[in-house]
């Protein structure tokens, strides 16, 4: 039986990844972390997301450690903030313990930080922007016609419910830098967050970006490459955030079944689906 830890307790998210593991036959939710001092320690997870006792109190993130020893935790699934979860990998590394991570709004440093951590404490880690199977489909079809439309013009549009905190996405970030690399534009110089007033034609290798915000809107990305007298657009839409549980549930099991060569580096879920 795989032991999962949850951090972000009283978020949807980890509501509706609580369910699945509580459906799923390998695996077993044993502590469940909230954000420190939260107002939720002592309540029980089970009932906090609607099926009742099952024994296990969410704690403040103030006793991440003492929990995931005492509960002998195999993985930790982390859905908080960056700044959160940067400290939360952070100490779930030191004490051995692997981690699924669906956060975004990673700034470089940031992701520094957790790449050193993983390394130096030799643990597994997914992390990746989006856990969706079919956004990970689509990020490598946008890499091969990046490759093949190499002349065109290229925009990302990505739309979110109202309360999301950043902007663009991680998912559209993932796909300007998937694109941008295929181009050989890298970097962000050739990215383009959005144009207002008199901005000038369009300069080559530049790539927008915008982001759309209201609503419930769960999950919408949309890569719009523009020739001359024809246009592809592929799109991906989440209906639900069932979408994102199952590619978490897939990473975890990855994560269990992966060989050693895989403890101390990051891999993604393209690794997990073997898309690359």
């Amino acid at each position: 039986m795989i032991k999962v830890a949850v951090n972000g307790a009283g978020g949807r998210i980890i509501s509706k990844i609580v369910k699945t593991l509580l459906k799923t036959e390998d695996m077993e939710v044993v502590a469940a972390i909230g954000r420190e001092n939260t107002p939720h320690e002592g309540k029980d997870i089970g009932e906090m997301v609607g099926v009742g006792k099952i024994g296990v109190l969410v704690t403040g993130a103030q006793m991440l450690s003492e929990v995931l020893n005492e509960k002998k935790v195999d993985v930790m699934i982390d859905f908080t903030s960056a700044q959160t979860a940067v400290e939360a990998i952070q100490t779930t590394a030191e004490c051995g313990v692997n981690v699924v991570v669906g956060t975004t709004g990673f700034s470089e440093a940031q992701m520094d930080e957790i790449k050193r951590s993983i390394k130096e404490n030799r643990v597994k880690a997914v992390i990746s922007p989006n856990m969706a199977v079919g956004v990970n489909v689509f990020f490598k079809i946008i890499r091969d016609l990046a490759q093949i439309l190499n002349d065109w013009d290229v925009e990302i549009i990505e739309a979110h419910h109202k309360h999301k905190t950043d902007a663009p996405s991680g998912t559209a970030l993932e796909a300007y830098h998937i694109i941008a690399d295929e181009l050989g534009v890298g970097g962000d110089e050739s990215m383009v967050c959005g144009r207002q007033g008199m901005v000038g034609a369009r300069s080559p290798g530049e790539i927008g970006l915008h982001a759309v915000r209201g609503g419930d809107i769960v999950g919408d990305h949309t890569v719009l490459f523009a020739g001359e007298g024809e246009r592809l657009e592929i799109i991906h839409r989440a209906g639900t955030r069932q979408a994102f549980v199952t590619g978490v549930i897939k990473a975890v099991q990855y994560i269990m079944e992966s060989p050693e060569e895989t403890e101390g580096k990051i891999t993604t879920m393209e690794d997990v689906l073997s898309l690359k």
